[in-house]
């Protein structure tokens, strides 16, 4: 799996890139934020795909998170396993991926089959 570089491709179809990437025979996870409390970068429904190499496309935190996200949906398209993961200010992750705006967001990741 990708532990490289991680590649942000420019696409505004998420889905539609992530479907794209399933035909064409890729292992791909579909990251969701699910929910938000106070001040949050992007709203529930904001959404991220990724690639079994790491290239990914959309956005579920304008960045903040990111990184984090990527590598949950890399380790679930190798296990399988769908996970729950929820980032804010008194996540001490989430001070170490620069989650500081004083929210919390809470993200879903899948494997796409």
């Amino acid at each position: 799996m990708g532990e490289g570089k991680l590649t942000r491709i420019p696409d505004d179809d998420v889905l539609g890139r992530a479907a794209a990437w399933r035909r064409e025979g890729r292992d791909v996870a579909l990251a969701t934020v699910i929910g938000t409390w106070g001040s949050s970068p992007r709203p529930v429904g904001s959404q991220l795909a990724v690639d079994g190499t790491g290239a990914f496309v959309g956005s579920v935190s304008g960045g903040c998170i990111e990184g984090a996200v990527v590598r949950e949906a890399l380790a679930a398209i190798g296990d399988g396993r769908q996970r729950t993961l929820e980032f804010g200010v008194s996540n001490e992750q989430a001070w170490e991926v620069g989650l500081a705006c004083g929210g919390t967001v809470r993200v879903y990741v899948e494997r796409l089959t």
